[in-house]
């Protein structure tokens, strides 16, 4: 009998499916409230659920919650699910929940999602199973502010310091991996939740390669020892073959970011829309796009995300019409003799963007707009350029999301310094906007709101928005049940499938 036992143990080890990723640097603290750097928020991910998630399409829908209620535009009922169970077999409850609050509020404890809760009054456990949201005002994002992972009570109450805990690097969670072990600078093993209230995952083990040099995680891709990874365009267009195409699917989609320049507003040469037009008429993005991309990626229309509730279908791609540029720029006094000139700025370290920049100096030279280019190292650029605002234009990049909130980048009470309204933009029109989307719960009226400030942003042009670069994901064909979706490929993971 001991052993059939113990090879049934050895058949088991043998047969264990692997997924294999690869990671460049090491996470921080795998604390889903603490998880700032991309590695910590990606494999914390694995081990913690929020009350929350968003769905294949994008929507909020529940996780942890099993259901919810506006019961008044401020308050907010969330039932649980029950029979959840922590990693080490306790049950999850609304004290979880609470106790999670009070460590994102408390000002002991630093992190970079504390803003998002200061629309929130108070949180109560109505019993194991309900929890009361009380808001200040009604708010857009009260449902996707929970969308944090949760923290245990039981290991945590009596822990005096969060940011120093041993917890950062041993986590227990709720999610559908239980972490095996984890070294700084070392490789990283997931195992599968054996009782993850969703089901197990049907792949037993995610091995999380550290590879720092991206060139060796390329080899590994190559040599299939990794399963999943994402290329750039270069790598697609000309360094892998036919056998890595018969091995390996490629998933293409807009990646959630933006390139754009920056016009400093309250510079004199910018304060006349005309000028701001001809600027935008005189780029060719699509050019941009297959230069920079080699056609993976799409031109960007404006500040949210393609796609999203709050993208707005009918504002129209600008292409390049120099003649009108050229009109423009003429009636306010500038020609081939006396042409519109000034300086952009970018860092270094990005190659992309310094391209990018050269290739907008061409363009811009065919209306007779000569551009300057500096570019500067990255701290000194931030902080001697861009936070100071001294600058005539910034050519950088923003992160898109699937919940928007335009208050940072275009309410005109945000254009101050350690804010992020960088250009100086303020529209009356688009601050009341802003302000009635902030405290609307209901999602059609939010799109509605978002449309319109998207139209107005596009209108004004503080921006020239240049290009969505793609991502472009490559997936060991071995694997079953992958299914693409707006959001990304692991959204349904535990559903994959590796012989």
């Amino acid at each position: 009998m001991k052993f059939l036992t113990i090879l049934f143990i050895i058949f088991t080890y043998i047969q264990a499916s692997t997924l294999n990723l690869s990671m460049s640097s090491s996470p921080s603290r795998l604390n889903p409230i603490l998880a700032n750097d991309s590695a910590s928020s990606e494999i914390a991910d694995w081990l913690f659920n929020g009350l929350f998630k968003y769905d294949k399409n994008g929507n909020p829908t529940v996780d942890l919650a099993s259901s919810y209620t506006f019961e008044t535009k401020t308050k907010l009922l969330i039932k649980l699910k029950r029979n959840v169970k922590w990693h080490d077999g306790v049950e999850f409850t609304a004290k979880d929940v609470v106790f999670t609050y009070k460590k994102i509020i408390d000002p002991k404890v630093f992190n970079s999602i504390k803003s998002n809760y200061k629309e929130v009054q108070s949180v109560k456990a109505l019993d194991d199973y309900t929890i009361e949201v009380i808001y200040k005002k009604a708010y857009f994002k009260a449902l996707e502010i929970w969308m944090v992972g949760i923290l245990p009570y039981h290991i945590l109450k009596d822990d005096k310091n969060l940011m120093t805990s041993s917890f950062n690097k041993n986590p227990i969670g709720t999610g559908s991996y239980v972490l095996n072990s984890f070294k700084v600078g070392q490789d990283i093993k997931l195992i599968a939740n054996d009782n993850y209230f969703q089901g197990r995952p049907k792949i037993d083990e995610i091995l999380y390669k550290f590879i720092p040099d991206s060139n060796t995680s390329f080899l590994f891709l190559k040599q299939k020892r990794l399963d999943l990874a994402g290329l750039t365009p270069l790598q697609i267009d000309r360094q892998i073959d036919e056998k890595f195409k018969e091995s390996f699917e490629i998933i293409e989609k807009p990646s959630f970011s933006y390139s754009y320049v920056g016009l400093n507003l309250k510079n004199e040469k910018f304060k006349d829309i005309r000028v701001r037009q001809a600027l935008s008429l005189a780029i060719n993005r699509q050019e941009l796009v297959d230069i920079l991309f080699f056609g993976h990626g799409k031109v960007c229309n404006g500040p949210f995300l393609p796609g999203s509730f709050a993208y707005n279908d009918e504002v129209k791609q600008i292409t390049q019409n120099i003649p009108k540029a050229k009109k423009l720029l003429k009636e306010l006094g500038y020609d081939k003799n006396n042409p519109f000139t000034f300086e952009i700025i970018t860092n270094t370290g990005n190659d992309t963007r310094i391209n990018a920049a050269q290739i907008l100096q061409y363009q811009l030279a065919k209306a007779d707009i000569h551009m300057k280019i500096r570019v500067m190292e990255w701290q000194a650029y931030l902080n001697t350029i861009v936070h100071p605002r001294k600058y005539e234009a910034i050519l950088l990049g923003w992160s898109l999301s699937l919940m928007p909130d335009a208050y940072p980048l275009w309410h005109s009470k945000s254009d101050k310094i350690g804010s992020f309204n960088l250009v100086g933009y303020s529209n009356p029109e688009v601050d009341k906007l802003i302000e009635k989307g902030s405290t609307t719960v209901d999602r059609k009226e939010l799109s509605n709101i978002y449309k319109d400030i998207f139209k107005k942003i596009t209108d004004d042009i503080p921006y020239l928005f240049l290009y969505i670069p793609n991502s472009i994901t490559v997936v060991n064909k071995d694997i079953q049940n992958i299914k693409p979706s707006f959001i990304g490929i692991t959204y349904n993971q535990k559903d994959w499938i590796k012989p």
